[in-house]
């Protein structure tokens, strides 16, 4: 059936909804739905949090509270209703129930196991289904879900912020701040948007960051959501450190390997999760995004150093880039680099960006590329 431009102004709509769901939804993706009928919006409804009603039901809700019959009525949602049950009933079930008319959709469901099988059965029962409406931007929206569920491994963005030449810190250390205000704004909205967030054992000993989601306060918000990874061969994170000593210690995980202390181990084990990788040296990243991807982690933002930054860049584990420049040259030989590691030998082996986009936020230019 063939859209309008209400079509696409309604689902335009739905999909500010679905934003609504940003860092409480995972490992579901955000979804938002309307209900409509002769051009009034009858019931509007979102995915709140996984577990939580989905965004079809939440808008028969809405609509019933005021009052509305939905019988007649056309469905607007940005993603392929369910139809299997997870911790919900299928949500196709309730749109058949309700006795709406027709179904617009952005996208279909990524799950290659249920991929087209909502539409299918509505189309059984008679309703009429529209899809691909502004498909583009609801798949953009559910980028690290749609790479999770098929892939089983998070989408992963590598942050750095950094002076003009590319330094993240001079040669004692000292990195606060090189980027101004908004860009640390954007920066916390990268976390919000995440599941899990890493950063290597040098960044710890290094800064003793927190590794949460702070508002303009800079008190920690959604406690109790950001898991904090930290690659950690010998498992030398002091006792002290704010990511095994603070309210949010049991979200940590320290990734060691067999070579580590098991005395340090253990000790680490008292506040916080000790993973254990295979081998005696390096941990093996794709080992450790499959068992972040079993965990229900969907999302990585890698914030280390320039050796883990540059582990993911060049060990192809990265998927897209988020880098802050400042107006500042910081030069010195000694001074640390955003990006590290062995390099290329080569100009044709660099790492090349696609979908470049970039943006100025006071002072400061901010890069977000694909990882090509």
């Amino acid at each position: 059936m063939k859209s309008t431009l209400n079509d696409r102004a309604l689902m335009r709509r739905a999909l500010r909804l679905a934003r609504r769901g940003l860092g409480t939804v995972s490992p579901n993706p955000m979804v938002g739905a309307l209900l409509v009928k002769n051009g009034r919006v009858l019931g509007r409804g979102w995915h709140q949090r996984a577990g939580q009603p989905h965004a079809e039901i939440e808008a028969f809700r809405d609509a019933e509270r005021q009052g509305n019959v939905v019988r007649g009525a056309t469905l607007y949602v940005t993603l392929e209703p369910c139809s299997t049950f997870g911790r919900t009933p299928p949500c196709t079930e309730a749109i058949i129930r309700s006795g709406v008319e027709r179904v617009v959709v952005a996208a279909m469901d990524p799950n290659p196991n249920h991929a087209g099988k909502g539409f299918d059965l509505l189309r059984e029962k008679g309703l009429k289904v529209t899809t691909g409406i502004l498909a583009e931007e609801a798949s953009e929206l559910n980028e690290a879900f749609n790479h999770w569920i098929v892939q089983r491994t998070p989408f992963v963005t590598v942050k750095a912020a950094m002076t003009l030449d590319g330094k993240i810190a001079n040669s004692n250390g000292e990195s606060k701040w090189i980027t101004g205000e908004a860009a640390r704004a954007r920066g916390m909205q990268l976390r919000q948007g995440t599941d899990a967030i890493l950063v290597g054992i040098n960044t710890i000993l290094a800064d003793n960051p927190s590794l949460t989601v702070r508002n303009a306060s800079g008190q920690p918000e959604e406690p109790g959501r950001l898991r904090r990874i930290v690659l950690d061969s010998q498992a030398r994170t002091p006792l002290w450190s704010t990511v095994v000593s603070d309210s949010f210690a049991s979200l940590t995980t320290i990734v060691a390997t067999e070579s580590a202390s098991k005395r340090k181990v253990n000790a680490l084990r008292k506040n916080a999760t000790v993973l254990i990788a295979p081998g005696q040296g390096r941990i093996e990243l794709p080992w450790l995004l499959k068992w972040l991807g079993s965990q229900n982690v969907t999302s990585l933002l890698v914030e280390g150093g320039g050796e883990v930054n540059a582990a993911f860049l060049f060990g192809r584990q990265a998927n897209r880039v988020a880098f802050f420049y400042a107006p500042k040259i910081l030069g010195g030989w000694n001074s640390m680099k955003a990006v590290s590691g062995s390099g290329v030998e080569r100009l044709a082996e660099a790492l090349r960006l696609s979908k470049i986009r970039w943006s100025q936020l006071g002072q400061d230019l901010f890069l977000e590329a694909d990882v090509a």
